[in-house]
């Protein structure tokens, strides 16, 4: 941080909850406190020395996070995105606006849930804070015989370099998941990414369009793959749990639910159905997938991702 005697860090109201008990855990024991809030209100005249932003938001909204990435840089305010790895393949990426750093969970990319873990996270920040990095930075080099081979090129580790100096001391290994992770990217490659996010765009704005239909509110005006609904949600649970489907519930009046590229027509029609039988309604069937965007023109991807060799052959 470029602050001095700064110990203010901004952190959104839209982040998922175990972020932000995480952020909890960690920034109280080394005196940094935590200001929860709208990023839409942000008085960027106050000190913080961060900021962090969820993309997309916890209950599934889209916003544009350019504008408070922007004037947080003006203000010498280092930005995070904590963000979800599929939708990226749809939004736009945060480096692209100027955040600092991003990161999120690889979990979408081939790992089963495994009811919450273990999961490879992934990080990505920009080049001059690449002695930063809390972890090793797998270079590529030369052997005794002129061969091509990997090495840790940057090792922050304490085992390695001065102890004040390490910004790595905890060993918890997810090679295996990361490696789960990159395979994944590697056997689907950009084109099968962006048919796999298409899909589950299109299933969710499906869901979206028909349990609208049906008389609800669905509040997310812009989503990748979640919705948030109006509903009474005493209601719907139990009609729910009767169907083995489990939705979340945030609150007495509001449903959210999220799709992945598991998710197919005869899941998405249950889903409807469910709003049906709590509207008192005939179902309203879903017969083929939308395609229409409800991403943004100003959010929607236009960089290339994944342009390696080895992810296009």
């Amino acid at each position: 941080q470029k602050k001095n005697n700064v110990n203010k860090f901004f952190v959104t109201e839209n982040i998922l909850p175990q972020t932000l008990s995480l952020l909890q855990t960690r920034a109280n024991p080394i005196g940094i406190e935590l200001v929860v809030g709208n990023e839409d209100t942000f008085d960027f005249s106050t000190d913080y020395f961060g900021a962090i932003l969820q993309y997309p938001g916890k209950n599934g909204q889209v916003t544009d996070i350019k504008n408070f990435i922007e004037k947080a840089n003006a203000s010498q305010i280092k930005v995070a995105v904590s963000a979800d790895i599929l939708s990226l393949v749809m939004l736009e990426a945060p480096g692209k606006f100027g955040a600092d750093v991003v990161v999120g969970t690889t979990q979408r990319f081939g790992i089963p849930m495994g009811y919450g873990g273990p999961h490879a996270a992934f990080f990505a920040t920009k080049e001059a804070y690449k002695r930063d990095i809390p972890g090793r930075i797998i270079g590529v080099t030369k052997d005794v015989n002129g061969n091509r081979a990997l090495r840790m090129a940057l090792q922050t580790r304490e085992q390695h370099i001065k102890r004040d100096k390490a910004t790595s001391n905890i060993c918890t290994a997810q090679v295996l998941l990361a490696v789960m992770a990159g395979m994944y990217a590697v056997y689907h490659g950009p084109k099968g990414l962006t048919f796999i996010a298409n899909k589950v765009h299109n299933t969710a704005v499906a869901i979206s369009n028909n349990i609208e239909k049906l008389g609800y509110k669905q509040n997310n005006t812009s989503f990748f793959d979640t919705l948030s609904i109006t509903a009474e949600a005493s209601k719907i649970k139990s009609i729910a749990e009767k169907h083995q489907v489990n939705f979340f519930y945030p609150d007495a009046n509001t449903v959210t639910l999220s799709i992945n590229e598991t998710t197919n027509l005869k899941d998405a029609n249950d889903i409807v159905a469910i709003f049906a039988e709590a509207a008192g309604k005939d179902t309203i069937a879903i017969t083929t997938l939308e395609t229409s965007n409800y991403i943004p023109e100003s959010l929607q991807r236009t960089s290339d991702f994944l342009s390696l060799d080895i992810f296009n052959s």
